[in-house]
């Protein structure tokens, strides 16, 4: 099936703070800021823009990011819940909203003082108030299963005792990452590769994750500026078209706890997101040239790969030792170094990643103008995008 959203709308416009552990600003500063520089990047007025498109968890107001970027008229707002699994759902939103008429310039951002401010990596704590999503904490928090990384290493260890990946396997990954990284000047590990050496001995964070398989814990905002395709082709920077965008959450979802299901180390709804994906395109796993693919912890890329059609069922690790990760091989991933190398904006900064491959201007291009896939949060509810040349 081929969607009426394919190829109507595209991203025009990318632009970022810097990255850091303190940025010394205000969250909301951060957002105008990024907001600001992607309306530059796409030669668009901040006048003109008339919709507003964010995460549940962003901590900036529409209207406070509007008024301070001189808006005038704002017909369209959203956010998406469930963390990182948002991370491309505001795009789709954008995107549908622009394809519809309801708006013409939607600007889409993630700003966060997730090092200085607060802390996603902790222990969780429930809120005053109990609700629904919060009660099936109730089952994990007493048994020691506290943290994003513990919930995590719950099927990273099933995946592995089911299908022979070893820690090393989720080593290459964030070797991978950080190579790319390290020659990227935005990047907070720009000139800091390690090796699969390095990743063996750090530290245990929660068996099987060690320290190298966590994502940061970064400062900073990202923005993007989504508009028609048709207006998109009379402006100055090439366009990155919208060919596919979906979300997906399956049978027995939970957030990074669905424990309950018959395996629990695939990650069925990435696959939905995949097939919706690769139908709105009408295109394969073959025909992607590059992807930035969620990589809060290593573990997750392996069934990503699998859910996305790059590799058999519990065969990632067979694609990952062949070096297929890196640039030069079949699907260089996280270009930019990832939320491992780069820095963790939830995902956001994966996405400017990929409208720079669509353009032509990663630091770390890989040849070819195929398309560029991009993927959200994995274990939650999620959402991905495919974007390609007009």
């Amino acid at each position: 099936m081929t969607s009426n959203l394919s190829g109507k709308a595209a991203i025009v416009g990318i632009g970022a703070t810097e990255f850091s552990k303190n940025s010394g600003r205000s969250e909301l500063r951060l957002a105008v800021e990024a907001v600001r520089a992607a309306l530059r990047d796409a030669g668009i007025d901040p006048a003109e823009v008339d919709g507003l498109a964010t995460f549940t968890l962003d901590n900036n107001p529409e209207i406070e990011v509007f008024r301070n970027i001189g808006g005038r008229n704002l017909k369209f707002f959203s956010r998406t819940h469930y963390g990182g699994g948002a991370a491309c759902a505001p795009v789709i939103h954008a995107a549908m909203a622009v394809a519809t008429g309801v708006a013409e310039v939607v600007v889409c951002y993630r700003a966060m003082n997730e090092r200085s401010q607060y802390r996603f990596g902790g222990a969780y704590t429930p809120a005053a108030v109990p609700t629904a999503e919060m009660a099936h904490y109730g089952y994990y928090v007493p048994s020691g299963l506290a943290s994003p990384a513990s919930w995590i290493a719950m099927a990273a260890r099933r995946y592995m005792h089911e299908h022979g990946a070893t820690s090393e396997d989720f080593g290459r990954v964030a070797v991978a990452c950080r190579r790319h990284a390290a020659n990227n000047p935005a990047a907070w590990f720009h000139g800091q590769p390690i090796t699969l050496d390095d990743h063996q001995a750090s530290r245990w964070i929660v068996e099987p994750l060690r320290l190298l398989d966590c994502c940061q814990e970064s400062d900073g905002a990202v923005a993007l500026v989504i508009t028609s395709a048709r207006r998109a082709a009379r402006l100055t920077q090439p366009a990155a078209v919208i060919l596919g965008a979906a979300q997906g959450a399956t049978d027995d979802q939970q957030m990074m706890t669905s424990y309950y299901r018959a395996d629990i180390s695939a990650l069925p709804e990435m696959k939905l997101v995949a097939d919706q994906l690769y139908a709105q395109a009408g295109i394969g796993a073959r025909d992607i040239r590059t992807a930035t693919l969620y990589d809060h912890f290593t573990p997750f890329v392996l069934p990503q790969l699998e859910a996305f059609g790059f590799a058999p069922r519990g065969d990632a690790k067979s694609f990952i030792r062949e070096g297929n990760l890196e640039i030069g091989g079949r699907l260089p991933v996280n270009t930019n170094g990832g939320q491992l190398g780069e820095a963790y904006i939830h995902g956001v900064n994966g996405i400017a990643e990929a409208v720079r491959q669509v353009r032509g201007t990663s630091i770390n291009q890989v040849p070819g103008d195929g398309p560029v896939l991009v993927t959200a949060g994995s274990g939650v509810p999620t959402s991905g995008l495919i974007l390609g040349l007009q």
